[in-house]
């Protein structure tokens, strides 16, 4: 993918851990050519083809994958050494930021989003993971970056509509289910004859007549069902 002048590679979207990772290991040797016969033991091919991609934008490789003078002393370079490199490398390569009429110490994400979107032709996810590696570079090159892009960055800004929510995980039910066994104890006759006569409302002399006729009726009855058992 090229941008809108097809002039130079898309900025870099491999893992910024991953490029320096990539650094830590030419320090052991720099092979005259960086091909995947170097590099293919080490990467998948897709990332070992974003790692050459981004040499190439950084200026420490060129197109035929051969390593430039300042990739030498940028893994040879220490501390303060490697700062500097690490800064004009930044500082030349994203001119289309710090170059731009937005303040890089103050731009939101959203701004920082459309100086990528407006200088190369790259999909949303792919820009998010070129401001997460410029931020990387930016940070180790001792360059302030806006405080809104930085803390925006840190709170996952991958997960624009993309959160996942966790669902609960409700472990299935036997279609058999096996009950205890459970003992449950009958009363006998004469413990029945107590719970009925205990069913049985309390005379009340408040009642009327009719009532009162109805209640002796309904408690003769019962005493002849209890005097039965």
């Amino acid at each position: 993918m090229a941008n809108l002048k097809g002039s130079k590679p898309l900025p870099p979207y491999v893992s910024y851990r991953t490029f320096l990772n990539f650094l830590l290991g030419l320090q052991e040797a720099i092979p005259s050519r960086l091909d995947r016969s170097f590099w293919g033991d080490k990467w998948s091919g897709s990332t070992g083809t974003q790692l050459m991609s981004a040499l190439r934008f950084l200026g420490l490789a060129d197109d035929e994958g051969m390593p430039r003078e300042k990739l030498r002393r940028l893994v040879d370079a220490r501390g303060e050494d490697r700062t500097l490199i690490l800064r004009q490398i930044t500082l030349e390569k994203y001119e289309f930021v710090f170059n731009s009429s937005a303040d890089s110490e103050s731009l939101t994400y959203a701004q920082l989003e459309e100086l990528f979107h407006n200088s190369f032709k790259v999909a949303d996810d792919v820009v998010r993971k070129c401001i997460k590696f410029f931020l990387g570079l930016a940070e180790d090159a001792d360059i302030p970056i806006s405080p809104f892009v930085t803390k925006k960055s840190r709170t996952g800004r991958s997960g624009i509509g993309t959160k996942k929510v966790q669902r609960k995980i409700v472990p299935r039910t036997a279609s058999h289910v096996l009950i205890p066994d459970s003992t449950v104890k009958v009363p006998d006759n004469a413990d029945m004859d107590k719970v009925l006569l205990g069913k049985f409302p309390t005379f009340d002399p408040a009642w009327t007549d009719e009532v009162k006729v109805k209640w002796f009726e309904a408690f003769d009855v019962l005493l002849k069902k209890v005097s039965k058992t």
